[in-house]
């Protein structure tokens, strides 16, 4: 009797096996890397932590990006208790590549690769040595924590490392194809989908795939944060500002410069690379340009003051506020993508504008510094006369004090005079001595 309970229980034991289902959680990071692919990880795998999901799959598929963004990302991958595979869906290059080692199993598609971490400046071109030197400990220490050999993940940063068998005298950084990366250790096998890589993770068991959701706010903020639609945002704002400088009052103009530095600043802000002394420097310095223009005469200190402080809120605000990142060495060269953007986009920005305001408010174009009053002789103007030379030598009496300046009358008319030296009342006897700059100068006759 015990034995057929036994064997009994032996032949329902694996069906109770199948029924129990693995779940696997797949969060998407494509595109550039960048603080918005920083905010999607952390949530999925924030959501997959709590949702106590057996499986997290990365679904990745790009070339790259920001270091600091990939960085954060590497160290939230290997401090998460839950395995983690990276299915690299046709690119994990540079900063992909570095989220991948970061994994503890990669699955790769046919065609796909993985390597060339090199990091690089705006132009494509490779930044100083300390900054690869970063990086490759950063590959390799990586590396190390998934027992992957340290010495390729060197290679994919600097073409000098030479790995026995694999790059002995290579002249270009390393890259693996799908075929490479699993003979290498690189790869735990091909896959073709995520159904695939599941059923590596699972060893064929019955798993349900959770795909992570990105929220409609998610969506918006990697919108935003587009460089094109930066640029158009900072268009807007110098756009807007000119026309307003050319009529009076607050109006359309104002409104959508206003909404343009929000829509500008807020998912920067949202993103952590706004920071509050950002806008703050922002605001201080269109107040400067506004003094300067309303308030101060002329454009001096305050109005160049306010330009560069606001251009560099601008810059600054499209900038990981990590400036010390590298061996607490300034890193200028984050700098020079958003300066070019706020440049180029202030100066198109400005020439439309002009252009525009010529079109829809002809001649008002920098009408506000032109003097717009007529000084005509019907309002009681007149100009220099230049005849008055022949008046030097004769006798005038004082139509006024003269202190030393003020008014003389010669033949039923008044004219500006001023006294040589000494003072003289209404009244006094006085002689024109000369004419000069449009002006009589007199003395006064001794009484």
């Amino acid at each position: 009797m015990y034995r057929l309970f036994l064997a009994f229980i032996l032949v329902l034991f694996p069906i109770f096996l199948d029924g129990e289902e693995k779940s696997i959680f797949v969060i998407p990071i494509k595109g550039e890397i960048s603080k918005a692919t920083e905010r999607i990880l952390s949530k999925g795998l924030e959501q997959a932590s709590k949702s106590n999901y057996d499986f997290v799959i990365i679904h990745l598929n790009t070339y790259g990006g920001a270091v600091a963004s990939a960085d954060s990302m590497r160290s939230s991958l290997l401090r998460f208790p839950l395995p983690v595979a990276a299915f690299v869906d046709n690119q994990a290059v540079s900063a992909g590549a570095l989220i991948s080692i970061a994994c503890d199993s990669i699955y790769m598609t046919e065609g796909s690769t993985i390597g060339a971490a090199t990091v690089v400046n705006q132009n494509g071109e490779p930044m100083p040595d300390k900054y690869q030197s970063f990086m490759r400990a950063m590959m390799r220490s990586t590396a190390q924590a998934n027992e992957r050999d340290p010495l390729i993940a060197e290679a994919m940063v600097d073409p000098s490392i030479v790995v026995p068998g694999i790059a002995d005298d290579s002249l270009k950084v390393l890259s693996f194809t799908m075929e490479e990366a699993i003979e290498n250790g690189y790869s735990e096998g091909n896959a073709s989908n995520v159904d695939d890589v599941a059923m590596f993770l699972t060893k064929g068991e019955n798993y349900s795939i959770h795909n992570m959701k990105i929220s409609s706010i998610d969506k918006i903020i990697s919108f935003l944060l587009s460089p094109f639609l930066q640029g158009i945002f900072l268009m807007v704002i110098i756009g807007g500002l000119y026309f307003e400088l050319q009529s009076p009052g607050i109006g359309f103009p104002s409104a959508a410069a206003v909404l343009a530095a929000l829509l500008y600043f807020a998912p920067l802000y949202l993103e952590g690379l706004a920071e509050n002394w950002e806008i703050l420097l922002f605001v201080a310095g269109i107040l400067l340009i506004m003094a300067e223009i309303f308030v101060i005469p002329g454009f001096g200190v305050a109005g160049i003051s306010g330009i560069i402080i606001t251009i560099t809120a601008l810059v600054f605000a499209m900038v990981d506020n990590n400036l010390f990142y590298f061996e607490g060495t300034i890193n200028f060269s984050v700098v020079l993508k958003p300066l070019s953007i706020v440049l180029l986009s202030g100066f198109s920005s400005l020439l439309v504008s002009i252009w525009l305001a010529g079109k829809i408010l002809p001649g008002s174009s920098f009408s506000h510094l032109s003097l717009k009053t007529k000084l005509d002789s019907r309002s009681g103007y007149v100009g220099v006369e230049d005849n008055l030379q022949i008046m030097v030598g004769k006798v005038v009496i004082a139509a006024s004090s003269l202190r030393p300046a003020g008014k003389i009358e010669i033949e039923g008319r008044w004219y500006e005079a001023t006294l040589e030296y000494g003072m003289a009342n209404k009244g006094d006897k006085l002689i024109i001595t000369k004419f000069e700059g449009g002006r009589l100068y007199c003395e006064r006759l001794p009484q």
